[in-house]
């Protein structure tokens, strides 16, 4: 069976897709995500660093790998790869940019008791 090269970027593809499928909202809804930065790293990062080391655990204990076919070969720390670092800031920020865009289209979405 022949193998594809671009199979190596599957993992950074969906993160570019998840990007753009919902980074236009900060631009067309004015959803001021990454003007709040600073506030969404210190909500992230934490949470982000939890999940790595996890990854990171499970690597080296051989309970989780990464296809080598479908990601760059680029790894971080921990042997970690570059793919899987950025879907941690990738996927939550597409998250908030969703979040925020539906409430900027139905307002009345939002719960007053929530914020």
């Amino acid at each position: 069976m022949r193998e594809f090269p671009v199979l190596k970027f599957s993992y950074l593809a969906m993160l570019i897709f998840t990007a753009v499928a919902s980074f236009w909202l900060e631009f067309a809804f004015k959803v001021h995500i990454l003007r709040r930065m600073k506030r969404v790293l210190l909500s992230l990062l934490p949470i982000s660093l939890g999940f790595l080391i996890w990854d990171a655990y499970a690597i080296a204990q051989g309970h989780w790998y990464f296809d080598k076919k479908q990601v760059t070969g680029v790894n971080g720390p921990f042997n970690i790869p570059i793919e899987e670092i950025l879907f941690f800031l990738v996927i939550p920020l597409a998250v908030l940019m969703t979040l925020e865009g539906v409430t900027r289209l139905k307002p009345n979405w939002k719960n007053p008791k929530l914020r």
